[in-house]
């Protein structure tokens, strides 16, 4: 569903898209009156990124004051969940509960083996429990405990929490307790980090909804601040708009609300680039797209159909850490330009998922590496140029690296360098092939029928080979792989989803009550929509209800071509989703409806992506554009010709053998395989033919 919007901002010309990675803060900036666009990259400030914020803008010379709108894709929560540098948070809950959040599903973490740890996002001396109790359906068995409340929030105001959850049993049902308890909250808590489980997530499974909450509540002092901290800096630059940041859905929300539903944030980076993938595609006539970001620490891969993300809203971000929060589905292998290959115990060739990460480095960079990885074998086989690589330092030198090949992995194996070089690139390229998998084949999707979107500092270099072994027709190279990131967070709508559980058999579901949870969604969402000071050009809403078979554990995703569905159509819908998953049909186990699903999206205007390559600087021919040749591996060594891509005339073709190179990155094109631009400068690879 789609319709115009008319009471919107006007049109804003001056966009900024900054991302800030782990190792660089990208930015892109769009003039839209000047037909413009300005690209940095600058080192991330990783004790402030506020700081490397301002340091890409002053790279860009952006006028801050003159910016109409910033828009950020930030790592703050990511990092602080992923290593455990999370706030003191509290937790009231439900009496008898209070070690769900440890319990959890009976999963380990390690498949094999007696050991494995795990430790809870809220120590156990910070999990209070009072008497409260409703039931599945709603109804209060135990009147909640008001002076208990209080006395477990002095005592955890006391232990200098800095952050509070609560989080009753079953308040997806029926929140009135959690509502008061909030209340009561306000008047003692020393701030506002207060998170009510329900007010996040409304669907059932305490442990989930706990976990979800526990995590919102244990970052969100630190996404505060940073945002507050990031807002002031660039007000006293003169800037005079909303920030707006990234949230995990591939959507955006204004930084002064942000901080409000900090878990929605923890996917921020990945998922903007992958709404650059869609956006791409869209425009490129090519809608149904695999995305491949290969780093230089471990790549994510996700599906994109019909230019939609694949949202998901059960990610689990490491074990017993799940965030049911809407998300895109994003999978990661360790494979990236520093991960190490070494020789096992067992004597095979292992590359992964250690990294050497920036510092020092793969021994290429010449800033003290040591081990050999995936950078250093794509140097070894020609596919990089060792000068742009600043690979001979102090005396550093590619026979050097070479030596290292043929005495860690070349002699254990006994093969020479380049045999040792083209083995890691294989066995690197068979683990990213599995995670393409994981995203297409494990779901009941064909890769053969996707082309493949290749981004990221290594993406476009090993892109065409993983499409080749999965049988892949295409791969696109868009205009600037190295910041699509950065692009993702200007060309980004507004988005808001709503999830609420009926859990109910579907003989016996109300179907009025399904149809005023969707009016309600719908008319929430609008209303955040409309709060924001973006320009729009439409909204439209994606409906879809969560199912299962009576007695199952998994959910399966069910789309909706509207919010008014009757039974009958939710029962057909499911069985047809449930067939094209797993091929069975259970025609005798009945249906239950668990949850259902609203998507509010606010379009905003087209960005003209031709404008991120210079028009000015393509030559008029592809020998113009040649900068030389190389000698390169593939199945053999192949002179191969060397192209800038900025200078790529608009209708070329090459013929692989080929590289092209540019800022931000290297793509490679294999013998058999062809290469052409579309209007955009995105480079289209057709695998195995002539174009």
């Amino acid at each position: 569903m789609s319709e115009q919007n008319e009471n919107t901002p006007g049109i804003q010309s001056q966009v900024a898209g900054i991302d800030v990675g782990g190792t660089f803060t990208d930015l892109v900036l769009f003039d839209a009156e000047n037909g413009t666009v300005r690209l940095a990259k600058v080192p991330t400030t990783l004790d402030n990124q506020a700081t490397g914020v301002l340091n890409a803008l002053d790279a860009a010379q952006a006028d801050i004051a003159a910016l109409d709108l910033i828009v950020h894709g930030t790592t703050t929560t990511t990092n602080a969940v992923l290593e455990r540098h999370l706030c003191k948070t509290g937790l009231i809950t439900t009496m008898g509960f209070r070690d769900v959040l440890e319990l959890g599903r009976r999963t380990r973490p390690q498949p094999y083996g007696m050991k494995g740890e795990f430790k809870p996002i809220i120590t156990r001396d910070l999990r209070l429990e009072i008497p409260e109790r409703m039931d599945a359906s709603g109804k209060v068995l135990v009147t909640l405990d008001e002076d208990a409340l209080r006395g477990a929030l002095q005592v955890l105001i006391d232990k200098d929490c800095e952050s509070l959850v609560i989080h009753f049993l079953h308040a997806y049902a029926n929140p009135a307790h959690e509502l008061r308890a909030g209340e009561i909250a306000k008047e003692m808590w020393p701030n506002g980090n207060i998170t009510l489980g329900h007010a996040l997530l409304s669907e059932s499974r305490e442990f989930e909804r706990g976990v979800t909450a526990a995590v919102n509540a244990s970052v969100q002092p630190l996404l505060r601040r940073y945002v507050e901290r990031l807002a002031d800096q660039l007000a006293s630059r003169g800037y005079r708009h909303d920030v707006l940041v990234m949230n995990g859905n591939g959507g955006m929300v204004s930084a002064r609300h942000v901080a409000n539903e900090a878990a929605k944030t923890v996917m921020s980076g990945p998922a903007s680039g992958v709404m650059a993938a869609a956006y791409t595609g869209r425009r490129a006539g090519m809608p149904d797209l695999i995305t491949y970001d290969m780093g230089g620490t471990s790549t994510d891969v996700a599906l994109i159909r019909n230019a939609e993300p694949a949202v998901s809203n059960e990610i689990e971000v490491e074990y017993a850490m799940p965030i049911h929060v809407p998300m895109v589905d994003v999978r990661t292998v360790g494979a990236g330009g520093g991960s190490i290959a070494r020789i096992t115990a067992a004597g095979l060739l292992q590359v992964g998922p250690d990294s050497a990460g920036a510092s020092p480095g793969p021994i290429c960079y010449g800033r003290g590496g040591t081990r050999p990885t995936i950078s250093d074998a794509n140097l070894l086989l020609g596919r990089l140029d060792p000068g742009r690589l600043n690979s001979v330092p102090g005396g550093m030198s590619l026979d050097h690296v070479k030596g290292i090949f043929e005495r860690d992995l070349g002699a254990p194996l006994g093969l020479d360098a380049t045999a040792a070089a083209a083995a890691v690139i294989r066995v690197a390229n068979a683990r990213m092939a599995d995670a393409v998998r994981m995203v297409s084949v494990s779901l009941g999707e064909d890769p053969r029928d996707f082309a493949l979107f290749a981004f990221g500092g290594a993406g476009p270099l090993h892109a065409t080979a993983i499409a080749r072994e999965l049988g892949i027709p295409k791969v696109l190279a868009p205009s600037r792989p190295g910041i699509t990131n950065a692009l993702g967070c200007v060309v980004a709508d507004l988005r808001h989803d709503f999830v609420n559980t009926v859990n109910r058999p579907l003989s016996v579901v109300d179907i009025d009550a399904v149809h005023a949870l969707f009016a309600r969604q719908s008319e929430e969402g609008r209303r955040l929509i409309d709060k924001e000071a973006v320009a729009i050009r439409e909204i439209r809403e994606i409906c879809s209800v969560d199912m299962q078979f009576i007695g199952q554990t998994h959910l399966l995703r069910v789309p909706l071509p509207g919010p008014v569905p009757t039974l009958n159509e939710l029962q057909t819908r499911f069985e047809e989703a449930y067939f094209q998953r797993f091929h069975v049909e259970l025609p005798e186990i009945r249906a239950s409806l668990v949850n259902v699903n609203t998507s509010v999206i606010g379009r905003r205007a087209e960005i003209d992506l031709s404008l991120l390559i210079d028009p000015t600087g393509r030559k008029q021919t592809l020998t113009e554009a040649q900068t030389g040749t190389r000698s390169v591996w593939f199945d053999a060594w192949h002179q191969t010709p060397i192209y800038w891509r900025d200078f790529l005339p608009l209708d070329a073709v090459i013929e692989g053998p080929a590289i092209v190179e540019q800022m931000d990155t290297t793509i490679l094109i294999e013998p058999g395989d062809s290469a052409a631009q579309d209007r955009d400068g995105n480079i289209i690879i057709t695998i195995g033919g002539r174009l």
